[in-house]
């Protein structure tokens, strides 16, 4: 009888969490169903990277090709020439915005008015929301040959003005810039706002025990910034194999004269599809990234679960 009623209390207390979080679950209903039909419905075309594509015949109905499709990509002579560009820029990306970025976040934390930082975290994020159309149009503006603001700057300090879309050697700096002022504001809110999340008396104790500033953002801030860091260097990591499409296709302006410099896996699976109209090609590479970019995430996991195992995601 006394497990028949601790069952029974068992049960009713469960009925009673789910009534209390009821309201939650609700607001929850509408990202998981964006996840669902974003993210995992789609899921079942990648039996595509495997098959020769035909409208005709439908997904299903196509003809199974294997992995003739990763052909395309692994055999193709300019493979070195994207995998450089592709990973060289996001390992750049992720160094750049992770350090200036935590180095924002402390700045910003560190404003007593809070209008003013109010006004600094939003000046900061606004560059993420922009698109990336508009950016490329701000960037041209600024680069154009013959009205852009800095051939202008150029010629007013003596020089020769620059054929900026016609020389490669200016790009890998300028896309980083143009990624850096656009991107870095998303980490530095995450870094905001686990900063924000520190116990206050923490750095009242430091203050007691004679600490100057330098030293309670190296030895308490930085401290509690590590998960953060590393839950989001983990999962830049992961997209390592992907570039940001519109940064590295709209932003150079389609240039055939810089492409050693520009031209990304993504790019080039895009340029090819819009010439050979092959889906199965495109459903290969895009397999192709998804999977090295879950082998990386393991293995960093992985390591940091042996280095520091609490700050590893699983």
């Amino acid at each position: 009888m006394g497990g028949k009623k601790q069952e029974k209390k068992s049960f009713r207390s469960k009925i009673a969490a789910v009534k209390r979080y009821l309201p939650l679950y609700f607001m929850m209903l509408p990202a998981m169903a964006y996840l669902l039909i974003n993210n995992y419905l789609p899921m079942s075309g990648l039996v595509l990277a495997f098959k020769k594509y035909r409208a005709r015949d439908g997904i299903w109905g196509s003809e199974w090709v294997g992995f003739k499709n990763f052909s395309f990509l692994l055999k193709n002579k300019e493979l070195p020439i994207l995998f450089r560009n592709t990973i060289g820029y996001n390992i750049c990306f992720i160094i750049v915005n992770m350090v200036l970025g935590v180095i924002l976040a402390i700045l910003i934390t560190e404003i007593r008015n809070q209008k003013f930082r109010k006004f600094a975290q939003s000046s900061i994020l606004f560059p993420f929301v922009v698109s990336i159309i508009i950016v490329s149009y701000m960037v041209r503006g600024f680069l154009d040959p013959e009205a852009g603001l800095m051939n202008h700057i150029l010629e007013a300090m003596g020089r020769d003005p620059v054929s900026w879309y016609d020389v490669s050697k200016y790009w890998p700096g300028i896309l980083i810039f143009v990624n850096t002022w656009k991107s870095v504001g998303y980490g530095c809110i995450l870094y905001i706002s686990a900063i924000l999340g520190i116990d206050a008396s923490l750095f009242e104790s430091a203050s007691l025990d004679g600490a100057n500033k330098f030293q309670k953002i190296w030895y308490i801030t930085l401290p509690f910034l590590k998960p953060t860091v590393i839950t989001v260097a983990l999962l830049s990591i992961g997209k390592i194999f992907n570039s940001d499409f519109g940064l590295f296709y709209q932003v150079p302006q389609g240039s055939g004269l810089i492409t050693n410099v520009t031209q990304t896996i993504d790019t080039f699976v895009y340029k090819a599809l819009t010439t050979h109209s092959d889906i199965g090609m495109s459903a290969a590479a895009s397999f192709f990234q998804s999977v090295i970019g879950f082998l990386l995430v393991m293995i960093f996991n992985a390591i940091t679960n042996k280095i520091s195992k609490e700050n590893a995601l699983f």
